[in-house]
């Protein structure tokens, strides 16, 4: 069995903690986050085995009816995404820069799993809606040709869901702009 993720963004607070209880009750699954998110929405994230994940999120979409903003199942999500949304991820040496920002958290988790599943990059960070007006984004670094793969493989996950807000490939960052986060 693949480990899972899976994620429902909703547009309600109360509904989204009914939904985090429903969703753990439905199968044998890991909370990860359950929070609010802005601009006062509510995300769910979970883990476990693929089966349960989806068996989750399907409760959890089902339920949350009108309030679902977005959700997710990843069935075998990249090692690199958890570190990256904890704002953990080291990175060594910064190349060309890949900045990705959607207008849901659960679009750009996925993007980000695309991205660097697409080509030869490292996250820098996945950052969800916090001060930000609900959007979110995610920043990478590696080669030029690299960064522009995984940024058009991130790009098309959202422009699916009609959520992209906007995309850059800097080819030669200033370090001085990623103080914060490298």
């Amino acid at each position: 069995m693949k480990a899972a993720i899976g994620l429902v963004e909703l547009s309600s607070i109360a509904k989204g903690i009914e939904v985090s209880d429903a969703m753990l009750k439905r199968a044998q699954v890991q909370m990860i986050v359950n929070r609010t998110i802005c601009p006062g929405k509510y995300m769910v994230l979970i883990g476990g085995d693929v089966d349960a994940v989806n068996a989750s999120v399907e409760t959890g979409v089902e339920l949350a009816q009108e309030e679902i903003v977005d959700h997710f199942v990843i069935p075998n999500v990249h090692p690199s995404i958890f570190p990256a949304i904890n704002g953990i991820n080291a990175i060594e040496e910064l190349d060309a820069l890949g900045v990705i920002e959607s207008f849901s958290v659960a679009s750009i988790i996925e993007c980000a799993d695309a991205a660097v599943k697409a080509a030869p990059v490292s996250l820098i960070t996945v950052y969800l809606a916090m001060a930000i007006g609900g959007k979110a984004y995610v920043m990478l670094t590696g080669d030029v040709g690299s960064v522009k793969a995984a940024v058009d493989a991130g790009v098309n996950v959202i422009k699916g869901k009609g959520l992209l807000v906007n995309k850059v490939v800097i080819p030669s960052p200033r370090k001085e702009i990623l103080k914060q986060w490298v």
